[in-house]
């Protein structure tokens, strides 16, 4: 059976999205106040794209106090990287970008041929924040992605080495939010922690947010491998044994091409995508994400080491 999704009733009784703005609004403002060198993590994702249209109401009418940053794997979807630059652009951004291929050249990670660059991001964000001396780093995470992540409190204290330590974290009560550290750590922020991928898209219905075409129904070539619907690019060839087809397909995430995948889907627009997301019983990095599925431990582990 499908869900349905009245859009009326779900402009009408927003109740919920507006204490859910007024949180995060908070938040970002919370880091203005609090930090010297923020910076908001943006890869033209769906999460990123509304955390940055927070950040810029909580502003407004001045511009966005914080330098924006994307940790690039040098494997991305087209579509995502046009509407990134395209749309930062438009709200007068400049983007600095952190070179996952600019720390293999310079030895700082090495690269395991038919293997995704994810995992090697973890250096170049650590490098990127202390050449920049960025002191909170604001990241579009969010509890219900993946059960490390449900740990972590909204502010979230990295050590001189960047490293996270779920035993020893700051109590958060009254939406107060502690921000002080010592010389050379930082302290990553999440805005939208306590959303739900439900929520964000209701809140993209809401405010009329664009985001790249790639999360809507579309035809694509893909192969079936790992379980998952992973689009043909240059990245991923099939292999031999696989057969390429073309499918309707969106994607609920975008990251890395090489081990983010797609579903099956006819949602053409934001009413049909709140329909399909509501019947989920999966998340979106659960679904379609393969670095998460390597073991239960994967994301806490890559997140001690300094992940996002």
């Amino acid at each position: 059976m499908t869900a349905t999704i009245d859009s009326a009733a779900v402009r009408l009784d927003d109740t919920w999205l507006t204490d859910l703005e007024d949180e995060a609004i908070h938040i970002i403002r919370e880091v203005a106040g609090q930090f010297d060198r923020p910076v908001i993590l943006f890869s033209g994702g769906k999460d990123s794209i509304v955390m940055l249209h927070l950040a810029a109401k909580a502003f407004w009418p001045s511009r966005v106090p914080f330098a924006v940053m994307h940790v690039d794997t040098g494997h991305n979807f087209p579509e995502v990287i046009e509407f990134r630059d395209r749309h930062l652009s438009q709200l007068g951004l400049v983007l600095t970008v952190a070179s996952v291929q600019e720390s293999i050249d310079a030895g700082r990670v090495h690269e395991t041929p038919g293997q995704t660059r994810n995992p090697l991001q973890t250096v170049t964000l650590l490098d990127a924040i202390s050449a920049h001396r960025f002191d909170a780093v604001l990241g579009g995470a969010r509890r219900d992605e993946e059960k490390a992540r449900a740990k972590e409190r909204v502010f979230s204290v990295r050590d001189d080495f960047g490293q996270w330590d779920p035993r020893n974290q700051r109590p958060e009560l009254w939406d107060l939010y502690n921000g002080r550290h010592r010389p050379g750590e930082h302290v990553r922020v999440f805005p939208i922690s306590n959303w739900t991928e439900l929520d964000v898209w209701a809140y993209i219905q809401r405010e009329g947010i664009e985001v790249p075409g790639i999360y809507y129904a579309h035809q694509r070539e893909v192969v079936h491998r790992d379980g998952m619907l992973l689009g043909v690019t240059e990245w991923t060839p099939p292999r031999d044994g696989e057969t390429v087809t073309t499918e309707w397909v969106r994607y609920r995430t975008v990251g890395d091409a090489t081990c983010t995948g797609a579903v099956l889907s006819s949602a053409k627009d934001v009413v049909a995508v709140l329909a399909e997301t509501a019947e989920s019983t999966i998340s979106e990095r659960g679904a379609t994400r393969a670095d998460d599925r390597s073991s239960e431990a994967a994301m806490e582990d890559r997140k001690r080491q300094g992940y996002f």
